[in-house]
């Protein structure tokens, strides 16, 4: 090796993206580069000079590879802080050559835990322990040493050094990043010994004993739920493809807080249904919603449910948005603030971007629709804690379905009931949806009675109710709201029942000649 004077990076990365180029760029600058194993073997096949650790340390890697920077020649010329009397005497002593770089990352425990079949062993093997205890080192005395965890920093690294600019502040970034890195990793470990260590009951309601959440700020949002307070776009380590947070802006102006809350509901919503479906949302709650043959009728049929509410709204739809929808949302008259799709086809995209008076805002967005992040557990902060709960995603199974009436819905009727069924679940409580021909025609949400719930709907509906359905949330706890849909000329009800009034209620359908359907399961949504 070089003499205690030149300059020596240790590299030893799991990830090797761009590590070619910027091991080069070290060595242009006349860094001495030392590796292990993998790294020092991709280094040398690239032709770029390497010493090997072991050479440097003087003892070999052993036990595969387990063992091989972690020795007091690595971690005291991490450490080691060379205008300090007793160290440089020590390092001296113990011929210990400082490194000014040190570049790691760590074997990928996350990826590996992800896999649906693997095991655990190959979890517990890829838990690594010398990359970590080389980064917090370096991390420490980041004085002295400066410390790379992640590609994305390579670039910046190489021109502060190529520059003289590799000062204390940056190599304190860099440090702040890696201990960062290492929580995290170390907290992936944490709740995955977790998983596979609790009890039976446990492991079968998923909530462990101690739920640490990270996550990365995505973006800066333009404002909160109003424009005095300030927001911000956090995101999941490893979101699901599915998530919002996978989705890609194409077009528009920057997000706000309330547009990603709608753009949210409105693609959980519009992935509920198989055929083509357009979600309608103000205000995290859907104003129209419709499936039909094609996406264009759709559109059109959910954004008769209300006109006057869909001015400004966000629009989810399940299908890539085609030419004829697209031209039907840029009828005058209609402004829309932002749009979630699968896909955009060509005419489409030039119509949304070049033809309405919103052409320069509308956010275009575009969002996996296969599974809308089933399965996913939900938070909700309170005041000093956090509310943890399974999503609302139980299969709409009609195998506990009773019709609880003396008239059968009839074939259309059934039809109708199972689609606002499924859009009632996404509806603030107390939730009513009233509905015909595969479309909403009225929603009454987020309302303390369910008879005003039922009010509202009905105003909503006008003569568009007559012989469409009614879905409820949570069961009627008096006849009055079958009495106020039958009033809007709805004749078949769907709810789950429960109530110590469910009698009443069933007399009161059989007097208006109503057909309605317990489901037995409630959907409340607060």
């Amino acid at each position: 090796m070089n003499d205690r004077h030149s300059l020596r990076a240790l590299v030893s990365v799991s990830d090797k993206t761009g590590l070619e180029a910027f091991v080069r760029g070290l060595t242009e600058l006349g860094f001495e580069i030392l590796s292990t194993g993998g790294t020092r073997r991709s280094l040398e096949s690239a032709g770029i000079p390497v010493t090997d650790v072991t050479s440097y340390t003087g003892f070999p890697e052993i036990m595969d590879g387990r063992v091989k920077t972690l020795h007091p020649r690595v971690h005291g010329a991490i450490l080691g802080r060379p205008d300090l009397k007793e160290d440089a005497e020590a390092m001296a002593q113990h011929g210990i050559l400082p490194f000014q770089l040190v570049v790691v990352n760590l074997y990928p425990f996350q990826q590996t835990i992800s896999r649906a079949d693997v095991t655990i062993p190959e979890a517990i093997e890829q838990i690594d322990i010398g990359g970590p205890s080389m980064v917090r080192s370096s991390a420490k005395n980041h004085a002295y040493v400066a410390v790379v965890t992640k590609p994305s920093q390579y670039d910046e690294t190489l021109n502060r050094l190529r520059t003289g600019q590799m000062d204390e502040t940056f190599r304190r970034r860099l440090a702040a990043d890696a201990f960062r890195m290492t929580a995290d990793y170390d907290r992936a470990i944490a709740d995955y010994m977790a998983k596979i260590t609790s009890g039976p009951e446990m492991e079968s309601r998923g909530f462990p004993e101690r739920l640490v959440l990270s996550f990365s700020r995505k973006q800066e949002l333009r404002y909160g739920e109003n424009p005095h307070q300030k927001a911000a776009f956090y995101v999941e380590d490893h979101p699901p493809v599915t998530s919002l947070a996978m989705a890609r802006q194409l077009h528009g102006k920057e997000l706000s807080y309330n547009n990603l809350m709608d753009l949210d509901s409105a693609r959980a919503i519009a992935a509920d249904y198989t055929d083509p479906a357009v979600c309608i949302i103000k205000h995290s709650n859907p104003c129209g919603c419709a499936v039909a043959e094609t996406l264009a009728t759709a559109f059109d049929r959910a954004y008769e449910g209300d006109p006057v509410s869909a001015f400004g709204s966000i629009i989810g739809l399940n299908r890539p948005v085609d030419r004829a929808t697209a031209e039907a949302m840029c009828n005058p008259g209609r402004f829309i603030e932002a749009i979630i799709a699968p896909g955009y086809d060509a005419d489409a995209m030039q119509i949304l971007t070049t033809r309405p008076k919103w052409k320069a805002s509308v956010r275009l967005m575009q969002a996996d629709f296969s599974d809308a992040g089933r399965g996913e557990p939900e938070y909700r902060r309170v005041s000093g804690g956090l509310l943890v709960q399974d999503r609302d995603d139980l299969p709409q199974s009609e195998s506990s379905w009773k019709v609880v009436t003396e008239r059968q819905p009839t074939a259309q009727e059934l039809v109708d009931l199972r689609f606002a069924w499924t859009v009632c679940r996404h509806v603030k409580s107390n939730a009513i949806v009233f509905a015909a021909n595969g479309a909403l025609t009225g929603v009454g949400a987020g309302q303390m009675s369910r008879l005003d719930s039922s009010f509202i709907a009905a105003h909503k509906s006008g003569a568009r109710s007559q012989g469409g359905v009614v879905a409820s949330d949570a069961f009627f706890p008096f006849r009055d709201g079958v009495d106020e849909a039958a009033k809007a000329g709805i004749r078949a009800v769907i709810q789950p029942g429960g109530s110590r009034n469910d009698d009443e209620v069933i007399a009161a359908c059989n007097e208006h000649g109503m057909a309605m359907i317990f489901t037995g399961i409630r959907h409340f949504r607060h």
